[in-house]
């Protein structure tokens, strides 16, 4: 986290202050620079790129529950808080549609209540 808030910034401060600044070394800084992904974040990689996949496919409404049956379906591996991780991380979270509440039913066999006060709203003439 510290070489990343170190190497946005590089464009504004120099790496040197930055270092000082962070209490970390120079050569602990290149040395992140030029560190290749470990395993673990290799595999991030391509399960997320399953992930975005059936994330769109599902028109963005899957959380981390379906998602993680969609991937065992499919044969990728990875724990349901681990899909959850890396969901959360990219911002891909699970839009809920409103389900349409039918209100007025005017189509219906029952009983309709009687004109009781028998009103009469027709004019015989402008008033």
């Amino acid at each position: 986290m510290i070489y990343e808030a170190i190497d946005a910034k590089k464009a504004e401060i120099p790496v040197h202050r930055g270092c000082c600044l962070f209490g970390v070394s120079m050569s602990g800084y290149y040395a992140w620079k030029r560190r290749q992904p470990s395993r673990r974040q290799y595999d991030d990689m391509i399960v997320l790129a399953h992930i975005r996949n059936h994330f769109a496919l599902s028109h963005e409404t899957y959380g981390s529950p379906r998602m993680h049956a969609e991937l065992k379906a499919d044969g990728v591996s990875g724990g349901r808080h681990r899909i959850a991780r890396l969901m959360r991380d990219n911002g891909m979270k699970a839009l809920q549609k409103r389900r349409y509440k039918k209100t007025t039913d005017s189509d219906h066999g029952g009983p309709v209540a009687p004109n009781v006060l028998d009103q009469d709203f027709s004019a015989a003439s402008p008033n």
